[in-house]
């Protein structure tokens, strides 16, 4: 079927559902064509226009400026005809589960509790934990649609927006801190130190970023334990395992009961903004927009 100006119907049903899903493959599942016909039609638009549409990337396709203008002249129409053809106006749409992604702990202890009010109205969701560059690259090829990233988005495909910024703070059983000197605590994991530092990973990301920000040098140090999963990091610490930095939502309920004590209160605490992300283009579903709502105003709580 081909419409005004010798464009094709269906290439442009194609070409948005690719701006859409950020990937052919995932496209290609979307309108229940191949992995070849899919790419073919966007060749043969993008001869017919005379413009290229995406930038082909190592995973997944970013739209050109030629398609962000394309897109936004056809979605409406599209979805419009769509809803007619599918069943009519009236016809409720099937809400596929909504495919949400993020850092374990912050999905656990925030974003899943927010969410609970929103599965008495029907909404699905799929849970996928990861690190967040692992995630983005996920989000821009299709597998999900929203992301909570402790990482800032960067590129044209995806729309991020601050979620909250979680305070560190720097933690230990009450039995440990009251053996510790608070002037030690700068040597913490250095052989001149008996502390031991308990870190989510081998490179200490978020103790050397605590150090950097409260003692203002670089914490040059062997941690005595690392674990992937801050909240076996919390567990380890709160045992009498060491030392610790940590967000401070994860030990809130620790602190309160006295599980953990905080070390240290600076002026200012370091924080890391998290972002909600989510792909330029993507498909207007209702339980996808109502998942991205609670989460942001969760966020203003949190």
């Amino acid at each position: 079927m081909t419409g005004r100006g010798g464009l094709d119907l269906m290439q442009l049903r194609t070409f948005l559902a690719v701006y859409r899903a950020g990937s052919v493959t995932a496209a290609a599942r979307l309108v229940g064509l191949s992995q070849p016909t899919v790419t073919t039609q966007l060749q043969e638009l993008e001869k017919r226009l005379g413009r290229q549409l995406f930038e082909r990337l190592p995973r997944g396709v970013a739209p050109t400026m030629a398609a962000e203008e394309l897109a936004g002249r056809l979605a409406g129409p599209l979805d419009a005809l769509e809803a007619i053809v599918g069943g009519g106006v009236d016809a409720p749409a099937a809400q596929p589960p909504v495919q949400l992604a993020g850092p374990a702990e912050m999905l656990g202890a925030l974003a899943l509790p927010a969410l609970a009010p929103l599965l008495g109205r029907g909404v699905r969701l799929t849970v996928t934990t990861g690190l967040a560059e692992d995630l983005l690259t996920g989000l821009r090829a299709g597998q999900y649609d929203l992301v909570i990233s402790t990482v800032r988005p960067r590129g044209r495909a995806v729309r991020a927006e601050p979620l909250m910024d979680e305070e560190f703070v720097l933690v230990a059983a009450p039995a440990v801190a009251a053996g510790i000197d608070p002037i030690e605590l700068r040597f913490a994991g250095t052989e001149s130190s008996s502390i031991p530092l308990v870190s989510y990973a081998a490179d200490l990301p978020i103790l050397r970023r605590y150090w950097r920000h409260v003692f203002g040098v670089r914490l040059d140090a062997e941690p005595a334990v690392v674990v992937a999963d801050l909240r076996a990091v919390a567990a380890l610490v709160a045992a009498g395992g060491g030392v610790s930095v940590l967000p401070r939502y994860l030990v809130a309920a620790q602190l309160d009961s006295g599980a953990l004590v905080a070390l240290l209160e600076p002026e200012e605490a370091p924080i890391n903004t998290a972002f909600l992300a989510r792909r330029v283009g993507s498909p207007a579903l209702a339980h996808v927009d109502l998942v991205h709502e609670a989460l942001l105003a969760a966020g203003r709580r949190w």
